[in-house]
């Protein structure tokens, strides 16, 4: 078993606490992603459970096994970087068995593994070159490979694709996936990409300045993001946002007014707190809206930009009162910047939030 479990980790530099009190369990056999800008502590978070950093508070256990205060050689980690940190003077074979060779194995035990894990990466005609002789993406299953063969109880990955080309991200995305699902493992990966969480994890974890704002399945944070961040973090485009205030409150409905004085009711279990008058943010994904009117509200608007890539336009739309609205509309729609149209918006659709950025429970339609 490789389950890992963390219970109130925190870690300071020096006086600056970066990771506050995080709680957190990754099953056996899960691909969990931290995701969150730059600077959130995603990272940190990872080389905590690896061993590259002590935790100033708090547990970190493997397998049932506490490990915070073991060294990293002892963890049963292995850890994949952004840079392939691959030795330019080794071949691949080389590079991807050096690890066994350092812990003493025999030749043949080594001959085997890293045999097999050329095979399971399709780099078994590669085992002869030198790095330098690689391209990125072969360079990245390179390092892959170096960490299967130490077989251990969890993969860490620290954003190991962002330094390829957006075409080799997508391929190598669902390498990754295939290879999660053939080898049974326990993974942790780290990425500010929301696209890269959305489409391999099985579990996201969305961070912010060292808090955990959101543990959730894809789809669970999609349509039910807990807050404004986690909203406007997963799905792209971003989510709309505009303000308003509360007209009035039910059992199984919010009524609200925008800003500009346009209004509409939706399906939402009202938050303690949710009075008539309160501030609120409507939140409405680029894909929810339409640009031909129809729906619960209709909001007048101008193109100013469309993106046309095939099979699907974003359109770009700012209101009368100067707010900037993405539509995500079919590809064949005729649309020119300048236009006047109507964007519109379903109720079922919408998402509401109150004043301190927490969402009202969404209501089945």
């Amino acid at each position: 078993m490789a389950e890992v479990q963390l219970r109130s980790v925190y870690k300071s530099f020096g006086d600056k606490e970066v990771i506050h009190g995080v709680d957190l369990d990754v099953a056996d056999h899960e691909f969990m992603v931290f995701v969150g800008p730059s600077g959130c502590g995603k990272s940190t978070l990872l080389r905590l459970i690896a061993g590259l950093e002590e935790v100033s508070g708090g547990e970190i256990s493997i397998g049932g096994e506490r490990v915070d205060e073991l060294p990293p050689a002892k963890r049963g980690c292995a850890m994949v970087f952004q840079s392939y940190a691959l030795y330019p003077n080794m071949t691949v074979y080389q590079n991807m068995g050096f690890s066994l060779r350092l812990a003493r194995a025999n030749k043949e035990f080594i001959r085997a593994r890293v045999h097999e894990a050329a095979e399971t990466l399709q780099i078994t005609e590669l085992l002869d070159r030198k790095p330098k002789q690689l391209s990125g993406g072969q360079r990245q299953r390179v390092a892959i490979g170096r960490a299967i063969v130490r077989e251990p109880r969890v993969f860490l990955f620290d954003e190991p694709l962002s330094n390829l080309d957006a075409k080799l991200r997508v391929q190598m995305r669902i390498e990754l996936a295939k290879l999660h699902r053939k080898l049974a493992a326990t993974m942790i990966y780290v990425t500010h990409d929301q696209v890269e969480a959305m489409t391999m994890a099985d579990k996201i974890i969305v961070l912010r300045d060292g808090y955990v704002e959101q543990v959730g399945r894809p789809l669970e944070l999609y349509h039910t993001p807990a807050n404004l961040f986690v909203a406007g973090f997963i799905g792209s485009p971003a989510m709309n946002f505009m303000s308003g205030r509360i007209l009035d409150c039910s059992d199984n409905a919010v009524s609200v007014v925008l800003d500009g004085g346009l209004g509409m009711s939706v399906p939402c279990r009202p938050k303690n707190g949710a009075t008539q008058g309160a501030p609120i943010q409507l939140g409405v994904r680029p894909e929810h809206l339409n640009i031909d009117g129809h729906g619960d509200l209709q909001i007048p608007g101008k193109v100013f930009a469309a993106e046309r890539l095939g099979g699907e336009t974003y359109v770009y739309v700012i209101t009368k009162e100067g707010k900037e609205i993405t539509v995500h509309a079919p590809g064949d729609k005729v649309v020119s910047e300048g236009d006047e149209i109507v964007v519109g918006v379903s109720a079922e659709s919408a998402h509401l939030f109150e004043q301190h950025g927490n969402a009202f429970e969404r209501l089945a339609a």
